[in-house]
């Protein structure tokens, strides 16, 4: 089918997940933890083929970070929202003013489906990205379709198949192709759009929402500073940067994107960075645990950023453990850590999100510069600070916006599915994660029962006023 077809058939499959959806306006719990279920069984039974697949579009991708990040990060949401989205059902009562709750008035909230979601995912996690959040869409009662990418040509198929043995299309739809594709996905009505990606497609994507007042939440990225505080214990902070900048060699919305140290402290970190690569990547073109840039496009865009830096007569540290080259691969496109450092803010390395195994190291004296190098951009998806000194905690979660914060760790928020996972301004807008994807998901529809006594009839608020009704009124606007 080529893809103005396909693009038609988009609009067919939405009209028949909304008149499956209008069948079923109100799915039963035990329909919702059914689907639920089905998205587990889907990625448990399936985990090994999934992760060759991935392997394969990576050409070279850890199959332990696979499981760990892509089968298990999605399970885990799923088996949470199994486990309580009875509870996330239930109406939640609401207050109201005396003397109407005196007399019997009654006010509630009740969460109900929107109805069809859209999915736009990306290629970085092909499987984790466009699975999780059914945690969220199924529990609060939604059908969905989902867009997957088609830089991930061998996930992305073997998914949309499974999918399709696991659900009905009105249920869950997986849709493959390229840009046109995609264009036409973001311009369908559907109740709810979810997008991931970058903040330069998202505009597009939310343009496109609009024509049809489609309510979105996007996760996109941005530059996520890390902030070693001055009484950071730096051989962990070297640990838990090189553990999780290797996640997925970088290409991760929230992988820490440029470093902040003491003056006094950059050589030390330096080392401590070398000892940690060392340690867990004693070798790394033949290492399987160390992962391959997506593709050549990506790898010439970071080989760039480092020639730029290094062109310019920038300080350029790579680790490189075994001391291999790297100018032959067969195959894979692997770059080591390398790290850049004070690069000057008008290199690309400082003006993009990296996506790869590249960290520029900027060093301060006083906590104050980084408070206003960071709020002088656009608001990061996340922030990390490494520490124990509560005062600059406190300064920087006061100071400065993020959608999310780690404090002595990177990345870890984003595991903790009771908290809401998003950004805010140019990192995106809207959350979910746990009752917040379910909120986020579901219309929160006010409900209020008027009380048995005409209370307004009573105290002389109706027509005709008269002077009752004035001093009824002065007795209640007043300071």
């Amino acid at each position: 089918m080529n893809e103005q077809n396909q693009t038609k058939s988009l609009t067919d499959i939405l009209q028949r997940q909304k008149r499956a959806f209008e069948r079923a306006r109100y799915p039963a719990l035990n329909v919702r933890k059914n689907r639920l279920s089905r998205v587990i069984a889907l990625l448990v039974d399936n985990q090994c083929v999934l992760c060759d697949a991935m392997d394969a579009d990576f050409s070279g991708r850890s199959t332990h970070q696979s499981r760990m990040a892509d089968i298990y990060g999605a399970v885990e949401p799923l088996k949470y929202a199994l486990k309580h989205v009875g509870r996330w059902m239930k109406d939640e009562p609401r207050k109201v003013q005396a003397p109407l709750n005196l007399l019997g008035a009654k006010a509630r909230v009740k969460y109900q489906p929107k109805g069809v979601v859209g999915a736009i995912s990306t290629w970085n996690f092909p499987v984790w990205v466009p699975m999780s959040p059914l945690s969220g869409i199924f529990a609060a009662g939604n059908n969905c379709m989902l867009k997957l990418s088609e830089f991930t040509p061998e996930t992305s198929s073997l998914l949309a198949g499974l999918i399709g043995q696991y659900f009905d299309e009105e249920e869950l739809v997986a849709i493959n192709g390229g840009q046109e594709i995609a264009e036409g996905f973001a311009h369908l009505p559907f109740d709810h759009l979810l997008f991931t990606g970058s903040t330069s497609v998202g505009k597009k994507v939310m343009r496109a929402a609009s024509e049809n007042l489609v309510p979105v939440t996007l996760e996109l990225g941005g530059k996520s500073p890390v902030i070693v505080g001055k009484n950071a214990k730096l051989a962990k902070v070297a640990e838990s940067l090189v553990l999780g900048k290797s996640l997925n060699v970088g290409q991760v919305c929230l992988s820490p994107d440029y470093i902040f140290v003491k003056n006094d402290s950059l050589n030390e970190l330096i080392a401590e960075l070398e000892k940690a690569v060392s340690r867990y990547f004693p070798s790394l073109l033949s290492n399987c645990d160390y992962s391959s840039i997506i593709n050549e496009r990506h790898y010439q865009r970071l080989l760039a950023y480092i020639s730029e830096a290094r062109n310019a007569g920038g300080e350029i540290w790579e680790i490189n453990p075994a001391n291999e080259n790297f100018a032959f691969q067969d195959g894979s496109f692997k770059i080591p850590p390398t790290l850049i450092i004070n690069p000057e803010d008008s290199w690309k390395v400082m003006q993009e999100e990296i996506f790869g195994p590249v960290i520029p190291v900027k060093t301060y004296a006083h906590l104050d510069e980084v408070t206003e190098f960071i709020n002088n951009r656009p608001r990061p998806l996340a922030l990390y600070f490494f520490g124990s000194d509560k005062q600059q905690l406190e300064h920087l979660l006061n100071q400065t916006l993020s959608g999310g914060v780690t404090i002595n760790d990177v990345i870890q928020h984003v595991s903790c599915e009771d908290l809401p996972f998003g950004g805010v301004g140019a990192s995106g807008m809207g959350n979910y994660h746990g009752f917040d994807g379910f909120k986020t998901f579901s219309h929160t529809r006010s409900v209020y029962k008027q009380a048995g006594v005409n209370l307004m009839a009573l105290a002389g608020l109706v027509p005709p006023y008269g002077e009752k009704a004035t001093k009824i009124l002065d007795s209640m606007i007043k300071k």
